[in-house]
């Protein structure tokens, strides 16, 4: 029996790569379609502590350039799907004055490996940058703070450049840097 030519053999190996690929992909899209379908993954991108009055990027705009989200808040749908799907995310409020809480929240993005773009002190307000680990992908992130009675209101954005669905990431940075904060505002030794 003879042997087949190369050229048959290369391919007939390209063509059970592109088999297995196309397999891989339809057996993708068909997990994604269901996941969707089960509420495992939420079409939301747009993520805020304060659903009724989000804060707005002001100072990272210029650094936005053209991408397909827009730094606008995605509007009612969006804070439906959030109250539906995050329940629990709403302001922190603490007891320390703006300056202090706005320091400390400087301190907790950086440990959080934001890239900071801008700290108004006098508005007490934080923009920055954080970049996803494996895809490199760029959200936005905005801090406001606003003295109360009790204290001081911390409210927080965090929203994608591109995708429909974060899938869950910008729920979680943001618990994470609540949860630094509130750590960080907790240990401080006390002014006086």
């Amino acid at each position: 029996m003879a042997a087949a030519p190369r050229r048959t053999r290369r391919g007939g190996r390209l063509r059970r790569w592109l088999t297995v690929l196309v397999a891989v992909l339809l057996v993708a899209a068909g997990g994604l379609a269901l996941a969707r379908g089960m509420g495992w993954i939420v079409m939301i991108h747009d993520i805020s502590t304060d659903l009724s009055d989000p804060p707005a990027f002001e100072a990272i705009l210029p650094l936005r350039g053209d991408v397909p989200n827009p730094a606008a808040y995605d509007g009612p749908a969006t804070a439906a799907e959030q109250r539906r799907t995050y329940p629990e995310l709403g302001p922190l409020t603490v007891s320390e004055p703006v300056p202090q809480a706005l320091s400390a929240a400087v301190a907790a993005g950086q440990g959080m490996g934001w890239d900071i773009v801008a700290v108004d002190e006098t508005r007490g307000r934080l923009e920055a940058v954080a970049t996803t680990r494996l895809l490199r992908f760029k959200d936005d992130i905005v801090v406001r703070m606003r003295s109360e009675a009790s204290g001081t209101r911390i409210d927080v954005r965090s929203k994608s450049r591109v995708g429909r669905s974060d899938l869950g990431a910008n729920a979680r940075r943001i618990r994470a840097f609540l949860d630094a904060l509130r750590q960080s505002l907790t240990e401080a030794p006390a002014a006086g």
